[in-house]
């Protein structure tokens, strides 16, 4: 009777536990995080275009870009170390003021007349910076917001907040520029500043301090992913994978075989739209698809598709069907990070989250650039099929890892424990 009475009262205790809509300094990270991405990408549409619409260039308008995504790179690496050395909070709060007043001189920038082209990819590479600087803070932060059995969860709602960023951001962005050229970044401006008064109101975490030399400290995180089993083929996997299908590459690619293909601007755009929403279906029920799938399936099914993908697009015939395609692409994007985020915090010790995180970041988005120019110089000598036929081999290049022991036998206690 008494073991009776026990299990009644640890599910009334579990029954109890408030739910993580409930979590007010989480869902204000949370937020404050949605805002700062939306700003972020609103601003990132906005920077080509005006350069694009001052000086005429196409190569200077697409080298803000390339540096945007090298500077967030790079910076990720050194924000993964400050995250495991600074107070989390803090550095958040400070990235967030720091853009604001970035793009507020800007907008007065703006407003006062043409803008020299140097200081406006100046500006976008530090506020890049500053993007890279926080991500791994506001990724680390979430473990020490929410209970061990929130994780999971929590790492799947950050999902929505990224690809709904992703998705919204360039929208509003350009949109905002066609009314006027100063809108995007006032607008961003607004946002960075609601995103740092967001942060007021998430609780400081402790700072965690480490005892590691300085020197060996900088490659902690890489050191810790190349020993995981299951985080160094999945690295593999994720790199070559970004290499492959970025969202950058992939709107190019569809954009290019479009128009190879006769198809009209705002045909193209529906077609670019409906892959972008398989992104954002993907982050919606990426919680719902962690809890109840098997970790290995998520990452094997989910790297396999690729090569299947690549092959479909360069068979399919139209248009539409290309952007319906890429859609199941970007599906697997939010299941597989939540997957793979979730290990990670799970399993990788506090104090070294930042920098695992920074690692991670880093080496993902590094690479974006050169997926990018390598689809446009081939597209540019041999066309669409040799285009999808390259990205075929390398996402089948990124999908083998999957196979390895590691990822074949992990289960879900090894990722919820």
């Amino acid at each position: 009777m008494a073991t009776t009475e026990t299990s009644e009262t640890a599910d009334e205790t579990v029954r109890k536990k408030p739910s993580l809509l409930r979590n007010g300094s989480f869902q204000a990270l949370w937020s404050s995080e949605a805002l700062a991405g939306v700003g972020e990408n609103a601003a990132g549409v906005a920077y080509p275009l005006l350069i694009l619409a001052t000086t005429g260039s196409v190569a200077y308008a697409g080298a803000v870009g390339s540096a945007q995504l090298l500077a967030q790179g790079a910076m990720s690496f050194w924000g993964g170390i400050l995250a495991d050395r600074l107070d989390r909070k803090r550095l958040l709060l400070s990235c967030s003021v720091i853009r604001a007043v970035l793009l507020g001189v800007f907008t007065l920038l703006v407003l006062s007349g043409p803008v020299d082209i140097y200081l406006t990819i100046g500006i976008a590479v530090v506020s890049s910076c500053c993007f890279g600087l926080s991500m791994p803070a506001g990724m680390a932060m979430i473990k020490q917001l929410v209970r061990p059995d929130q994780v999971g969860q929590a790492t799947a709602q950050n999902q929505i907040r990224w690809f709904g960023a992703i998705t919204a951001g360039p929208s509003i962005g350009g949109a905002l520029y066609g009314i006027s050229r100063v809108l995007p970044f006032f607008g961003a401006c607004l946002s960075f500043l609601s995103s740092a008064a967001l942060m007021l109101f998430v609780r400081r975490t402790p700072k965690l301090n480490s005892t590691e030399d300085t020197k060996q400290h900088l490659l902690s995180g890489f050191r810790y992913l190349l020993k995981d089993p299951v985080l160094r083929p999945l690295m593999t996997s994720v790199i070559l994978s970004n290499l492959a299908f970025n969202t950058v590459g992939m709107t190019l690619a569809v954009i290019a075989t479009g128009t190879e293909r006769g198809a009209s601007e705002a045909f193209i755009g529906m077609t670019v739209s409906v892959a972008g929403f398989g992104a954002l279906i993907g982050a919606l029920l990426a919680g719902f698809i962690i809890k109840r799938a098997r970790p290995s399936w998520i990452f094997i099914i989910g790297y396999w598709i690729g090569p299947f993908a690549a092959v479909l697009l360069m068979v399919v015939p139209g248009v539409l069907p290309l952007g319906v395609i890429v859609a199941c692409v970007y599906f697997r994007g939010p299941v597989i990070n939540a997957s793979f985020l979730t290990y990670t915090a799970n399993t990788v010790p506090d104090a070294l989250q930042g920098q695992v995180l920074g690692a991670i970041v880093s080496t993902s988005t590094i690479v974006s650039p050169i997926g990018v120019f390598a689809i446009g110089a081939i597209f540019e000598a041999h066309g669409s099929s040799w285009v999808f036929a390259t990205i075929g081999l390398v996402a089948t290049l990124g999908a083998l890892p999957t196979l390895s022991r590691g990822i074949r036998t992990l289960k879900s206690r090894e990722m919820f424990q």
